[in-house]
């Protein structure tokens, strides 16, 4: 196994995640198979419990790991598949020590930082790296690590002296460090310095850890001179170092890697120049280059609570984006604070009430993304009862669709004091009901979590349609309450459909709204699936109804379904540019392309 070891220096949102991300990308493109682990220097022993305005969003995995954020950037660049156990946090190291105590492990010895914590985050790597995460048996080549903060931070010593101990440990040629750092340009001399990275560096050699290859950070290209600056005071060949300057998108990042040859750096230090091949990278190129020249927008209203940090909903957004190429669209994102749409407000801040109904009128469709407690869920409300009032393409993800339902019961069925138990445990009506296995007592780990199937209980239905009419799909959960199903005949009845249920027919996954261009809620979080290259189904949907072409869509998506279904098509495979073949990608039928014919190119 050889490992590659991502660290950060000087301040902390340097884009290491996406850094780590890219160099696994150009390496698999050199037909190597790479995993993936994240290291979380804090103490929880997962991210669950975190407000999604102290580190971003939750990102579940299929085994229902709530894990940080930067593990759906290894998946969605990737493409593949992580455990919970890819993820690793103090917390999680720890206890894993403490129950080892427990339980007289250790015989006696006195338990300490050094060896037990470092030994133990060494043998968690090494367990974890060997996990295979693509689909194929046996493990993979080489696994990139990414270390969470920066070098100097307290929490994350153990984690530096157990990486210093492994690199020794592993060897030269089984280990590559790249430190990610920062040379700003100031404004004041227009110059860019290299201060800041020198003393981080210094600070890493201190630990006993000696970068490899170091990747700058910055504005703009670094000079020439600006490198061999760095190279003579960091001890660095100048070859090694890399200018990762701000781009259009980060699909370019991978680029850039490619284009300075980090490859072959990376290849070198780990001893693989013989195994590698020179990285195939024209899809990818082709796609960060179409995402620069979409120029047609299709505005989204996001309706949230947590609109002032983005990263708050970063699967979705990225969800949106993938969708949003695959159709040829630029993708506009109106950010709206729930709270805004609020008759409060209209009294508080009338200029904001002002913006965000405005905002809301103006947009092609109307995204409601999931979340907890009940600050800013009236405004959620007001929202999807606007786009279902008016035809505006709407999409509730988990409480989107929760409170979706509670609208429709309200407003359309009469029911004004129906009301989800989260927000009123009083309530006489609950349309939305706390799940009976559900702990009450403890909040980390106990929601439904992970990868669940979804039966569609209609084929002539919107999901069903989009999914390529399967019997049932499998989607990550994350939740603890769900719809009452003793309200579903009456809200059925009245022309709201539950169109998914789990395999017990009794939990409602999937609701749309018969005669409407595209009222869709789900329980479950597509976001957390969508793939660069495989669109989410229900965004794909979302985005085709924003630009008035969903109806053209769906047939194109049934007769291609019904042809492989009865065997009439034909599965050919296409030609890169350097005469490789690939056969089609079928799970993506349906892609609008640049030919214009709905079939994936």
């Amino acid at each position: 196994m050889k490992y590659v070891l991502v660290t950060g220096g000087v301040v902390s949102g340097l884009g290491k995640g996406v850094t780590a991300s890219s160099i696994g990308v150009i390496l698999k493109s050199c037909g190597l198979r790479v995993t993936s682990i994240k290291i979380d220097p804090y103490l929880n022993t997962d991210a669950g419990t975190m407000s999604p305005f102290e580190h971003g969003e939750v990102f579940v995995l299929d085994d229902g790991g709530e894990v940080d954020l930067d593990l759906g950037n290894y998946e969605r660049f990737l493409d593949i598949v992580l455990t919970r156990d890819n993820n690793i946090t103090t917390g999680k190291i720890y206890q894993s020590v403490i129950n080892k105590e427990r339980k007289g492990d250790y015989l006696g010895r006195t338990v300490q930082v050094v060896p037990h914590i470092t030994d133990a985050i060494q043998e968690w790597i090494e367990r974890v790296a060997m996990i295979p995460v693509d689909g194929k048996e046996g493990p993979a080549d080489v696994c990139v690590i990414e270390l969470g903060g920066t070098i100097g931070d307290i929490e994350s010593m153990p984690f530096i002296e157990a990486l210093g101990q492994f690199s020794y440990r592993v060897g030269a040629g089984n280990f590559c460090l790249i430190h990610v750092s920062l040379v700003p340009v100031l404004n004041v001399v227009g110059e860019q310095k290299t201060k800041p990275t020198q003393h981080s560096v210094r600070g890493l050699r201190s630990l006993g850890l000696m970068p490899n290859i170091l990747a700058c950070r910055s504005t703009t290209e670094l000079d020439e001179n600006v490198k061999a600056k760095i190279s003579q005071f960091c001890h660095v060949p100048e070859e090694n170092i890399i200018s990762l300057y701000d781009v259009s998108n980060i699909w370019h990042v991978p680029l850039l890697l490619k284009d300075q040859m980090a490859h072959n750096a990376i290849l070198k230090v780990l001893h693989l120049q013989g195994v590698a091949r020179e990285p195939v990278l024209e899809e990818w190129t082709a796609r960060a280059k179409l995402c620069d020249m979409l120029h047609e927008p299709v505005r989204i209203a996001m309706v949230g609570k947590y609109t002032g940090l983005s990263d708050s909903y970063l699967s979705v957004l990225k969800a949106l984006l993938h969708a949003c190429v695959a159709w040829r669209r630029k993708l506009i994102v109106d950010w709206v604070l729930s709270t805004d749409l609020e008759e409060a407000t209209a009294k508080e801040n009338p200029d904001a009430y002002s913006e965000a109904w405005n905002l809301l009128k103006g947009a092609d469709g109307v995204l409601v993304p999931g979340g907890f407690g009940d600050r800013g869920v009236q405004g959620k409300m007001l929202a999807a009862k606007y786009a279902r009032e008016n035809g505006i393409p709407f999409f509730g993800i988990c409480l989107g669709m929760q409170i979706a339902v509670i609208e429709f019961a309200q407003s359309v069925l009469g029911l004004h004091d129906a009301n989800s138990i989260e927000f009123d445990p009083n309530t006489r009506r609950p349309c939305v009901i706390f799940m009976p296995e559900v702990s009450k007592t403890h909040m980390g780990g106990t929601m439904r979590l992970g990868s669940r199937k979804t039966y569609f209980q209609v084929a002539d239905c919107i999901s069903a349609k989009l999914y390529g009419n399967k019997g049932f799909i499998e989607e990550r959960h994350r939740h603890r309450y769900e719809v009452n199903p003793d309200i579903v005949p009456q809200l059925e009845d009245a022309g709201l459909l539950f169109t998914g249920k789990d395999e017990s027919g009794q939990r409602m996954e999937i609701v749309e709204l018969a005669n409407h261009p595209f009222f869709v809620g789900v329980q479950f979080h597509p976001e957390f699936k969508s793939r660069p290259g495989k669109p989410s189904a229900l965004f794909l949907g979302l985005i085709a109804a924003a630009c008035g072409q969903l109806d053209a869509f769906l047939k194109k998506r049934v007769i291609k379904s019904n042809a492989i279904s009865n065997g009439t098509a034909t599965l050919k495979p296409h030609h890169y540019a350097n005469g490789a073949e690939k056969t089609p990608n079928w799970s993506a039928l349906g892609v609008v392309c640049s030919n214009g014919n709905g079939v994936h190119c």
